[in-house]
């Protein structure tokens, strides 16, 4: 379960910011987090990075603390995991040690690792992970009604553990970490669409009949290639029927294809919108149409069918239909798990005669939101020791608005509400110890 840090304060002077916090059932490590969705900008990701807030006194010699993100591609049910084969496949793996710091992971802290680490203290360490260029996104199968348990898909999960040292039998050492010593947060790692213009689909075919002289001319196109989430889709159609057959009407379909990469690809079609219209039909021997047609894919009206591809889905929060996969030719489709395509099929019936099929690709994806002018950086009073160093570092970095996240503890606009969110907090520790104690006994 997520907990969030709201530092906002409808009498406070100085906005906050949401800081997503968890607990591990012992109380005895913390995972601060300032979001849950990290963007793929195409010429990099944001990086993974938070704090660890550790009770000095549980870590004592002989236990490290661990920070781990892992993307994995699950295929089948988790009850299903049994005789110790697992239905998930690895796709990026990356660990670090938080906890005693080791100098070679020292890193540049961001604003949020600093106002945290003077928040929390001294006990709190921070870490980052930077996920490579070509990760997979995260997207989720849709599951059957009543199917219980995590839903098949590729998703992110980080991972902060303590790990104790212990010798067995042969005197080796053995490092497991146990569930009341770790925190799992669901991450999401999404795409936004791509600035540059994408060219306009456009199809067209002849088709030709037996003891038919002239062809039958069919073309469609899209009025962009790119569309966003709920944006609905312009389909051009004209037909120039020169046979001696008659067209009888049309239906379009907007088409979900899902490649499951695992040891082999399989491709799984599903429609996402259709429509179907006989209006200006029969197109008889010289007839023409030209129309424009009109669908809008949504979630909303796709509930019910299993296996559909979704973007990445958190609890208790609602999705939409998984985004095109933006893939880079030089990355192996196994490394993506599943790679989400979409494309518009046009079927135009004809009397006594085959029908005639085009198809027009496009990609669906989310726009880029607005970026937001921060107001001037105040001036604040310059550090000493290693911080003039750090911020000797940042002089060359983009201006941070001083409250975007405020962590002060003194000064006049202190805000009286953090010491009352910290305490809601520790209650809901208690109460997870005091269950977890009760289980043990």
């Amino acid at each position: 379960m997520w907990l969030a840090l709201d530092m906002d304060n409808a009498d406070s002077k100085k906005p906050g910011t949401r800081v997503f916090k968890k607990t591990s059932p012992n109380g005895k490590i913390t995972t601060y987090l300032g979001k849950r969705d990290f963007v793929d900008h195409i010429d990099h990701i944001d990086p993974v990075d938070g704090v660890v807030l550790v009770d000095p006194e549980y870590v004592q010699e002989g236990k490290k603390v661990f920070a781990q993100v892992l993307a994995a591609f699950r295929y089948g049910r988790e009850d299903l995991d049994v005789l110790g084969l697992t239905f998930r496949k690895d796709l990026f793996l990356a660990c670090m040690q938080v906890y005693p710091p080791k100098p070679e992971d020292e890193v540049l802290l961001t604003r949020l690792q600093e106002r945290l680490r003077k928040k929390l203290g001294e006990n709190a360490y921070p870490f980052k992970f930077e996920l490579p260029k070509g990760s997979p996104s995260s997207v989720t199968l849709q599951p059957a009604p009543g199917d219980t348990g995590k839903p098949c898909g590729v998703d992110y999960e980080l991972k902060t553990y303590v790990m104790e040292e212990k010798k067995d039998k042969e005197d080796k050492l053995e490092e497991k970490p146990h569930k009341r010593d770790t925190v799992r947060l669901a991450i999401r790692k999404i795409t936004y669409a791509p600035e540059l213009p994408l060219a306009q689909p456009r199809a067209e075919t002849d088709k030709e009949f037996m003891l038919s002289v002239h062809k039958l001319h069919i073309e469609a196109s899209l009025d962009k290639g790119m569309y966003y989430h709920g944006e609905e889709i312009g389909v051009n159609v004209h037909i120039a029927n020169s046979s001696s057959k008659t067209c009888k009407k049309i239906k379009i379909t907007v088409r979900q294809f899902a490649d499951i990469c695992l040891f082999s690809t399989a491709q799984y079609k599903c429609p996402v919108a259709s429509l179907e219209s006989e209006d200006g039909f029969p197109v008889g021997q010289s007839g023409t149409l030209s129309k424009v047609y009109r669908l809008t894919p949504l979630l909303a009206n796709n509930r019910d069918k299993r296996g559909l591809a979704l973007d990445g889905k958190l609890k208790h929060e609602d999705t939409n239909l998984a985004s095109s996969t933006i893939r880079d030719e030089n990355t192996p489709k196994e490394n993506l798990g599943i790679i989400v395509q979409y494309k518009v099929k046009v079927r135009v019936m004809v009397a006594y005669g085959s029908d005639v099929v085009l198809e027009l690709p496009f990609k669906l994806s989310h726009p880029k939101p607005p970026e937001e002018t921060p107001p001037p950086t105040p001036s604040t009073q310059p550090a000493s020791g290693g911080q003039v160093a750090a911020g000797a570092q940042l002089a060359d970095a983009p201006a941070v608005d001083h409250n975007l996240i405020d962590f002060d503890t003194d000064g006049p606009d202190k805000h009286e509400d953090d010491d009352l969110i910290f305490e809601d907090f520790a209650r809901l520790r208690l109460k997870e110890s005091e269950h977890l104690g009760s289980a043990e006994a």
